[in-house]
């Protein structure tokens, strides 16, 4: 019979096993599947809303770079016409893991706008539900943002960096997996790969040079379009993920 003494060795050993095959930096390729029915669900035109139907689900690549003090997290760039590039926002998020400020370069409709501050934590529920995502285990939590919104994410501990899709952190380990509670947006992880990212990997190419607050860019935002029901779901969407 294996005495405590045993026990408590062998639980020892598995930690620092563990703590070993850690993923400290790395790339990770996801893709974020979007149903542009629930996006554009609110719509009052049938001839958009056919052509959305015929188009339902939107393809988007994303890459994250990530080592022990910063991640980014931004498009995958091809050479090929997207012709429904109008119906996703493609935005880029640079994160100091170590003082948690944020970087995001917003993509809307082809307009750039630039988000610098220290965003509030988000308050995860973690559960003990669990799936494989490009072959690393995890674990599924939730982050009950208001009344109304709800995501779920799915993290791994094997990859240490407190990191994931849209700048979204705060869990023991990087989130491989994203999703509104409608299933509307999804990202999932298609590749991990161990490598240490170079310095130009964190560049941020910035078109403009305003920059603005969380809450400058909440307020300017709704001024130019909150009276507008479309404007409305706009803004909603966009804060959806901050």
């Amino acid at each position: 019979m294996i005495g405590t003494k045993h026990l408590l060795i062998i639980g020892f050993l598995s930690i620092i096993n563990i703590a070993n095959s850690q993923i400290k930096a790395g790339k990770i390729v996801y893709e974020r599947k979007t149903n542009l029915e629930k996006e554009f669900k609110d719509v009052n035109d049938s001839d958009f809303l056919d052509y959305i139907k015929k188009n339902k689900i939107k393809k988007d690549e994303f890459e994250l770079y990530f080592n022990d003090t910063i991640s980014i997290f931004k498009p995958v760039l091809s050479d090929l016409v997207d012709e429904m590039s109008w119906a996703t926002n493609t935005n880029t998020t640079l994160h100091s893991l170590t003082s948690n400020q944020y970087t995001i370069v917003l993509n809307m409709w082809g307009q750039e706008l630039i988000l610098e501050d220290t965003l509030s934590p988000k308050v995860w529920q973690i559960t003990e539900s669990k799936r494989v995502i490009s072959n690393y285990e995890c674990r599924k939590a939730i982050w009950q943002k208001n009344d109304t919104t709800r995501i779920y994410a799915w993290y791994s501990i094997e990859i240490l960096a407190n990191a994931g899709p849209e700048g979204f952190c705060g869990l023991p380990g990087t989130i491989l997996g994203l999703a509104t509670e409608d299933g509307g947006v999804i990202y999932f992880a298609k590749s991990v790969e161990v490598i240490t990212p170079t310095e130009q990997d964190f560049v941020v190419e910035k078109k403009r040079k305003k920059v603005f607050t969380y809450q400058k860019l909440y307020d300017q935002l709704m001024e130019d379009y909150g009276n507008e029901k479309w404007g409305k779901e706009m803004i909603a969407e966009i804060f959806e993920w901050l």
